[in-house]
């Protein structure tokens, strides 16, 4: 049990850096107590394809942190499973975002990935459920 709370505390860090950057504040969600800065990290985001290397996983935080002035992030019924130094969570995440001055809501199906990195758990990989209020938003500001 002691991994698994290990994982939970990730996953706290985490979503506390999640609420943080939809408040405009990327800080947090790249630090590297949150984070693998690994190449190998990835994302599957509401709002986007999927990205691959910390650059390009860094890069997509730091953008929506740009666009968001506002809102929270919850989620409910997580399942944590370790394995070695690789562990899961499933969960659902419901909250409420603004995005470029728009107002959207949202609830998902999540699933992270964490990679024990010198004793200490890192996000490797975050993938949800796409989200179609936020990519109308988004899909607005491309030229």
């Amino acid at each position: 049990m002691a991994a698994e709370d290990d994982v939970r505390q990730a996953s706290d860090r985490f979503y506390a850096a999640l609420n943080s950057m939809l408040k405009g504040d990327a800080g947090p969600m790249v630090d590297t107590d949150v984070w693998s800065h690994a190449s190998d990290v990835s994302t599957m985001h509401p709002i986007g394809d999927r990205e691959v290397g910390w650059d390009h996983v860094e890069g997509t935080w730091r953008q929506v942190a740009s666009l968001s002035s506002g809102g929270q992030v919850a989620i409910k019924d997580p399942v944590v499973r370790v394995t070695g130094d690789l562990a899961y969570e499933t969960c659902t995440e419901a909250g409420e975002a603004t995005l470029a001055g728009q107002s959207v809501s949202f609830g998902h199906r999540v699933t992270n990935v964490y990679r024990r990195e010198s004793g200490t758990w890192k996000l490797v990989h975050h993938h949800t459920d796409k989200s179609p209020g936020m990519e109308e938003i988004v899909s607005r500001l491309q030229p």
